[in-house]
């Protein structure tokens, strides 16, 4: 494949990422500060995302299992879980964690559960996108 077409096939892999809402501006702006000196920086900070975000899901699972949820603990992992997802402009992540928190909040067990399940969703689908989106930019 010449250079060409596999630029337009990665900006229109990209387009599609947002046009799905998967990825909002704040994707673009990370993109941005790659430059000659840190070429793959958007690359290293979605893999540092993936790696944090795994533990928050694993805490999020832990903390699912109480009985009576701790609504209190819950929020706020999910707090930094949706900060998390806002730097790298995981829309449709930041999305539901902020539908997961409005459940917290109303004390809502069974919206937390089946948000959680969207949410691990949502994630897995981002990420095998965003691996793909890499691979492909290499």
């Amino acid at each position: 494949m010449d250079r060409n077409q596999s630029h337009r096939q990665l900006a229109a892999m990209k387009q599609s990422l947002f046009d799905q809402g998967y990825l909002d501006e704040q994707f673009i702006q990370l993109e941005e500060l790659q430059d000659d000196a840190n070429p793959h920086f958007a690359e290293e900070i979605v893999t540092l995302y993936f790696r944090d975000s795994s533990r928050f899901i694993s805490n999020l699972d832990q903390a699912m299992e109480r009985n009576p949820l701790d609504f209190g603990k819950l929020d706020s992992i999910m707090h930094q879980f949706k900060g998390s997802s806002s730097s790298i402009g995981a829309q449709k992540v930041k999305a539901e964690c902020t539908l997961f928190r409005e459940y917290c909040a109303a004390e809502n067990a069974e919206g937390c559960m089946r948000s959680f399940q969207q949410l691990k969703k949502e994630y897995a689908v981002l990420r095998k996108k965003l691996e793909t989106y890499f691979q492909l930019a290499k």
